[in-house]
Order: structure tokens, then C-alpha cells, then sequence
């Protein structure tokens, strides 16, 4: 190895989250390529219309980026991450994750506390206990209003969406 790869790999420094993005996968996993196929089995969204939360640090938006034609992600708003929280959290058994459960945690006793974790970006949905780390959605009601094949900037709703709080309550 050389010295310039070792100055290369001694400067490169993981910055904390500065807050969740929202990721939800809208397209399905027929004829994709293996590295998006693995990315979103790792984001642990390999099925339409799963979603999850995931911190905004570099090695996530790496992961976003390599998946964006399948993806839609924004940052993640308090409110949300509660109305997600109680409508669609899941035991690991596929049963509903209640709020009783939840005060077990002496950190986060309630789905308000946990979705303000969340938000900050102190707390993974994998870190959980007998929680699953994605939330399965419906299909919005009243249908998509943009293309589900175009980037957000062209005209659909891939990639970084702005818009994809308001997309999402329509799912739940």
C-alpha cells in the first residue's frame, strides 16, 4: 500500500448525524442491479413501499445516492415520526407495537419521545428491541400525482423529495 492511500484513509473522518432522513422504496426489485438489490436489502426496505429511518450521515447518503431510481427520501419531521410510530410500528412477530411495550425503554417511554430520538438522529430503529426497523405502507390514496420513474427534479418522485411528508401520510 501506498503512502498516499494510508494519508488518504488517515484524514477521511465520519461526521455524527445531524438529524434522520426518511427513505421509503417505491419501485419493486424486479431487473435491478445487484448492488442496488443489496443496498436496499441492507436499508432493510427490499419491498415496495417499505420505509425507515435512517440517520443523514455520509455512508447513508452514499447508500441513497447508489439507489436513488428506486428510492424516495427527505428529512424527517417530528410529527411524522409519531403518526408513523403508532399507525404502522411492528413487532418483530408482525404484530402492532404498542405504546405500552415501549415504556420497557427507560430512555424512551413514549412514541413522542422516541420520535423526537428519531428526529435528532440519537436513535436507530434497529437499535430497538422487538421492533422491526421498517414500517410497511399502502399505496397512497388518491394515487401519485408525479411519475414514479423520474427523479423529483425531472418532473417525478425519486431521489431527494421535498415533498414526501405529504406523500407519506397518504400512505398511512
Amino acid at each position: 500500500m501506498s503512502s498516499a492511500t494510508n494519508t488518504l484513509k488517515k484524514n477521511v473522518t465520519l461526521e455524527p448525524p445531524t438529524g434522520s432522513l426518511l427513505v421509503v422504496n417505491l419501485r419493486g426489485l424486479v431487473n435491478t442491479r445487484a448492488p442496488v438489490k443489496t443496498t436496499l436489502e441492507q436499508l432493510s426496505i427490499a419491498r415496495r413501499f417499505n420505509s425507515t429511518i435512517v440517520p443523514d450521515d455520509r455512508v447513508y447518503r452514499g447508500m441513497l445516492n447508489l439507489s436513488k431510481e428506486h428510492v424516495a427520501w427527505c428529512k424527517l419531521d417530528g410529527a411524522l415520526a409519531e403518526k408513523l410510530l403508532n399507525a404502522r410500528s411492528e413487532k418483530s412477530t408482525g404484530v402492532k407495537f404498542s405504546e405500552s411495550e415501549l415504556k420497557e425503554n427507560k430512555d424512551y417511554p413514549s412514541f413522542a419521545a422516541l420520535a423526537k430520538g428519531l428526529e435528532s438522529g440519537k436513535v436507530k430503529l434497529s437499535s430497538l428491541n422487538g421492533m422491526r426497523p421498517f414500517f410497511r405502507l399502502s399505496p397512497p390514496r388518491g394515487g401519485f400525482k408525479r411519475s414514479t420513474r423520474r427523479q423529483f427534479n425531472e418532473g417525478g418522485i425519486l431521489g431527494h423529495n421535498e415533498q414526501l411528508s405529504k406523500l407519506v401520510e397518504k400512505m398511512l
